[in-house]
């Protein structure tokens, strides 16, 4: 689980630069989109993006800011559903993070209540 965790991040590091960003049609716009391997989500200009806990990436760390998001829409890999004060982020979807790397290239984990499009689409991180 935590390599293939390691492995998607690694691609969509790689591919989330490449090809053109396919808008979502009409009817998804309200929703997260996939398009170049990676999904694309409209999310708050700034928006800080979070380091990880461990080695596989697997928790996020509320703690510890490693980088910023300025582009709109960003792309993310997989989402994170916590449990716990510590991971409580408030919203529609209270204990969720997503994956992602920030522009300055830092990966790491941004709140849901920093992505306006709906992340329900985004698969599952585990």
């Amino acid at each position: 689980m935590r390599k293939s965790l390691a492995v998607l991040c690694s691609a969509a590091a790689l591919t989330g630069g490449l090809g053109t960003l396919a808008a979502p049609p009409a009817s998804a716009a309200s929703g997260c989109w996939q398009s170049a391997g990676s999904w694309w989500c409209y999310n708050r200009v700034g928006a800080p993006v979070y380091g990880y806990k461990d080695l596989a990436f697997l928790y996020p760390d509320p703690s510890r800011i490693v980088g910023y998001m300025y582009s709109n829409p960003s792309w993310f890999t997989c989402r994170w559903e916590g449990s716990g004060s510590e991971y409580y982020v408030g919203g529609p979807h209270p204990y969720r993070w997503e994956w992602t790397v920030a522009d300055n290239g830092a990966r790491g984990w941004m709140k849901d209540t920093a992505i306006s499009s709906e992340t329900n689409p985004i698969p599952s991180c585990l």
